[in-house]
């Protein structure tokens, strides 16, 4: 059966819109791919996401008292400590892959980028993809320092509590790149570190203030509280206070509105 010309003319746009997303597959696969080995070749990252919050643990969280001290059933204090540096370990590896954007746009990387078939929503979606990546293995060897260092809780909760410090951790995913559009590059790798660790305290991550205080109510309003409360739901049994999801929902509107809005408008200035 021949196809008349017509019907050539028709499978054209098809196989040309093909052709784009195979090559686009191809473009995304292969930039993930150095991503990945750039990230693991910069050793600031790796100390800060994979080496400094198991070690915290083993070094402040896994001591007698925290390992006899109960806060529930078959949970110790060990255990909500272990949760809070798997993730501020998480959190701290999404920001960081995020704001890398700031220094690549300094070095013009992003208009090279324009030369090949990946997309400006591609480059942003490697970036999440590989911050998430070893995001994972912080988290996966920060819960292994934990079960080495005596922290106890029910089972389904050492999975619950890994997921969500995981999963949560996608909110400053958004947060980095908000900054990385918006800061120099230099601003960014010198006020990132100091910036999350004020935010943790003050969001009640490592030590929750007490009810009715003043540090309390403004703890709420902080982007890492609702994480964090989220984070150590399964050790008390999964019970979620409504505002801590409010403010889950509120700051990944505002990080993921922002990471948008730059986006779009660094990538109208890249196309210019």
């Amino acid at each position: 059966m021949t196809s008349t010309p017509e019907h050539r003319t028709a499978t054209r746009p098809a196989t040309r819109a093909a052709t784009r997303a195979q090559a686009r597959g191809v473009a995304i696969r292969a930039y993930l791919r150095l991503e990945l080995r750039r990230t693991l070749r910069d050793r600031r990252t790796l100390l800060f996401s994979l080496v400094v919050p198991p070690a915290f643990y083993l070094a402040i969280g896994a001591t007698a008292q925290n390992r006899s001290t109960s806060i529930g059933p078959d949970t110790n204090l060990a255990a909500s400590l272990l949760v809070s540096l798997a993730l501020y370990g998480a959190l701290l590896t999404a920001t960081s892959g995020g704001a890398g954007v700031a220094v690549e746009r300094a070095q013009g990387w992003t208009r090279q980028l324009r030369l090949t078939p990946l997309e400006p929503w591609a480059y942003v979606l490697v970036k999440v993809l590989a911050s998430m990546t070893v995001g994972a293995a912080s988290v996966a060897l920060t819960f292994a320092a934990g079960l080495l260092g005596g922290a106890r809780m029910p089972a389904t909760a050492w999975v619950l509590c890994a997921l969500i410090a995981w999963c949560g951790s996608l909110v400053f995913a958004a947060f980095g790149l908000f900054l990385g559009y918006v800061l120099p590059s230099e601003t960014v790798v010198r006020m990132l570190g100091p910036v999350l660790t004020v935010l943790a305290f003050a969001g009640g991550l490592f030590l929750p203030f007490s009810d009715g205080t003043v540090m309390a109510a403004v703890s709420q309003v902080m982007p890492t509280y609702g994480l964090a409360e989220l984070a150590r739901a399964p050790l008390g049994g999964g019970s979620v206070e409504v505002v801590a999801v409010v403010n889950v929902v509120a700051w990944t509107a505002v990080f993921f509105a922002g990471a948008v809005w730059r986006f779009r408008a660094d990538a109208a200035r890249v196309s210019g």
